[in-house]
């Protein structure tokens, strides 16, 4: 068992900045790969961005790569989404995931991928 509250949702301006945390319990999290997805109105979950067991590989969507940051801190078991250089169709409810089957140094990058999932956060970016 893990559960997974995301927070740190808002609203910004287009070109600004926004810090997304997932908080985890239950299940040790230092065993799981983390990701994050977002879902706007109308359309389907998609990957943002995922981290390794230990936080050593990441990988990111086409769409965010360059202006977002995924990290972890195992000892305070915590994953960010650090989110620059934001645009209005990064406008979504951003979802935290977890998955603690799959290998030490893997990354995941597709919904199946992942048994545990938060609750969600919403952003906003105002153009």
């Amino acid at each position: 068992q893990v559960q997974l509250l995301e927070s740190g949702g808002g609203l910004v301006q287009a070109g600004g900045s926004l810090t997304l945390s997932c908080a985890a319990s239950g299940r040790s999290f230092s065993s799981s790969i983390m990701g994050w997805f977002r879902q706007a109105p109308g359309k389907e979950r998609e990957f943002v961005a995922a981290v390794s067991k230990f936080g050593g590989r990441s990988a990111y969507a086409d769409s965010v790569k360059g202006r977002f940051t995924i990290s972890r801190d195992n000892a305070k078991n915590t994953v960010y989404l650090q989110m620059n250089s934001l645009k209005p169709e990064d406008t979504a409810v951003y979802y935290c995931a977890a998955d603690p089957d799959k290998p030490p140094f893997s990354v995941a990058t597709t919904r199946s991928d992942y048994d545990y999932w938060g609750q969600g956060t919403q952003v906003t970016v105002s153009s």
